[in-house]
């Protein structure tokens, strides 16, 4: 039985028991993968796929116990070799971080400067994705954490931590007549086209949520992956911009004004995401703590291994 085997037959799995794909994602060839899950499953004395002619169809019931099997080595394997480059250059390695525009453009810049301050020998990777983009980055095994505000929830194999609350801004022209109302109601904004975020991204299904609510339906004229290009076209007047709090910035968007929309929209969490049983490296929970500050090293350390209260904010 080799590592290589276990890789492939977890692969095969996450490829929807597509095995030219998971070739692909192996970089190797489909005919290695089929021999190698083949032997497997004769070392095994089981069949772990259902097969039709050549084609793998269905997972067998034994199947099923041997991929947890399987996948809880390969994170085993992962951490044995964490744990000695650990011992050997404690505060030297590698940090993949996989988040989306909003975090990496306006959160996250203060905090990794500070981070490679303190660890000039740790090569920071910054991956930027939509929120089912990154959980998949950390659940593939490709990054160490997700940050991000939705869909982390959708994985059971991330643990998810609680970092901090936020909540929605109003951007519009100067001069802008929407900008004169004392406290903004969701029907004055109703009124006016409206540009927002993706509907994968930064919590959009709470402002459609609000909108319905009062039975309102607003003219989504526009809707983008970040919050940069939701402020061009608002300067270009094409409506009336909703984007994330931290979006604005008083400074480089002097030509805007911004309206409190707290009271009009539920407030959204951003979390961290790990995979579970994954090893972290001190750096990683130095980062961790840094991002927020509740989250020590004991409190992430029971999140992980499932006991404790949720850590909350």
């Amino acid at each position: 039985m080799k590592l290589q085997q276990l890789r492939f037959l977890v692969e095969v799995a996450k490829s929807g028991l597509n095995v030219s794909q998971a070739a692909e994602r192996l970089h190797t060839s489909q005919p290695g993968v089929s021999k190698q899950v083949r032997l497997l499953e004769d070392e095994l004395g089981l069949d772990i796929f259902v097969r039709n002619g050549k084609r793998v169809v269905g997972i067998t019931e034994g199947g099923r116990r041997i991929l947890e099997i399987a996948e809880r080595v390969l994170i085993e394997a992962d951490n044995l070799r964490a744990a000695g480059r650990e011992a050997a250059r404690p505060d030297a390695g590698t940090l993949v971080v996989a988040t989306t525009h909003t975090q990496a453009r306006y959160r996250l810049p203060a905090i990794i400067a500070r981070f490679r301050g303190v660890y000039p020998d740790v090569r920071f990777i910054l991956h930027q994705g939509n929120p089912v983009q990154v959980a998949e980055e950390v659940v593939a095994g490709r990054a160490d954490l997700a940050i991000a505000t939705e869909a982390l929830d959708r994985y059971p194999d991330l643990v998810m931590l609680p970092c901090y609350q936020w909540n929605r801004v109003v951007v519009a022209p100067k001069g802008h007549s929407l900008l004169e109302q004392p406290v903004l109601t969701l029907e004055q904004l109703a009124r006016w086209p409206l540009l927002s975020y993706d509907s994968a991204f930064t919590g959009q299904s709470r402002i459609h949520e609000a909108f319905a609510r009062r039975e309102l339906h607003p003219d989504m004229v526009l809707t983008a992956l970040d919050a940069d290009v939701i402020k061009t076209y608002v300067r270009l007047g094409m409506g009336v911009g909703i984007i994330a709090a931290m979006a604005f910035d008083a400074d480089q968007d002097h030509d805007l004004g911004v309206l409190d929309a707290g009271h009009l929209f539920t407030s959204s969490t951003t979390r961290i995401a790990i995979r579970r049983g994954a090893y972290l490296r001190r750096y990683t929970y130095a980062f961790i703590e840094s991002f927020a500050s509740h989250l020590d090293a004991h409190t992430v350390d029971l999140a992980l291994r499932g006991h404790g209260e949720d850590p909350g904010l």
